[in-house]
């Protein structure tokens, strides 16, 4: 389980996180909303040692984490799929995938998993072309798909919906439910797609200048109007 406590970030002068607190637990989706500008992304990089949160406590699987470096909590569980995807363009698909095995050691660091392909059939048709010649949509399964190939216990996605054509959303969509099915990994998924959130969130958490103003099932968002919060 992940576990935030009071987390506070600072940009200047300015009180980006204020008092954030939240729990996202194993076998679940955690959807986080808000607009542009409320600190989503700021959370996600100090949950992945990017940024140093300057007040607060961040417990993964019942341990503090603030201490660890990027590189240290990919190798405690965590996957992060940051906004943007940050593909390398110019490495194959297969090669970007073998990026993520970076945490293994011997054999483990030399081949891609099965399971990422069968995931993600469309990379295994393209394992050979360049990142940056796929489309967005592939880009951004690629970009997961490296993400589960350190088979990570805590996934999180930053807009992965992003600029991709519906029929991919889709199909993300499904992969979300596949993982958070097989009981052994949590999910945050920061996104500001109500419809896409609304069908896949277990628990489901709404910002608003920096504070967390409304939570809940993901199964009562519609009447708890978190649409209007969400949306302009």
């Amino acid at each position: 389980m992940l576990q935030v406590d009071a987390l506070h970030q600072y940009y200047g002068g300015s009180h980006i996180l204020r008092g954030l607190s939240f729990e996202a637990r194993v076998g679940e989706v955690t959807c986080l909303l808000g607009r542009n500008g409320v600190g989503k992304t700021t959370l996600l990089k100090c949950l992945m040692g990017l940024i140093p949160a300057k007040q607060g406590a961040v417990n993964w699987e019942g341990k503090p984490i603030a201490g660890l470096k990027p590189h240290q909590r990919v190798n405690a569980g965590i996957a992060y799929v940051p906004q943007g995807r940050e593909i390398f363009p110019r490495l194959s698909v297969e090669e970007n995938l073998l990026m993520g095995l970076s945490r293994f050691s011997g054999s483990q660091a030399t081949r891609v998993p099965a399971f990422i392909y069968e995931l993600f059939p469309v990379l295994l048709d393209m394992r050979g072309r360049r990142g940056g010649d796929l489309s967005g949509g592939q880009q951004q399964q690629l970009a997961i798909g490296r993400a589960l190939a350190s088979q990570p216990r805590l996934l999180i996605l930053d807009e992965p919906t992003e600029g991709i054509q519906p029929s991919v959303i889709k199909e993300i969509g499904g992969v979300i439910r596949t993982l958070a099915a097989r009981g052994d990994m949590a999910i945050l998924l920061v996104e500001q797609f109500y419809d896409f959130a609304a069908e896949l969130a277990d628990q489901y958490l709404v910002m608003a200048r920096g504070e967390i103003v409304q939570r809940g099932r993901g199964a009562d968002m519609a009447q708890e109007g978190v649409r209007g919060l969400v949306t302009i």
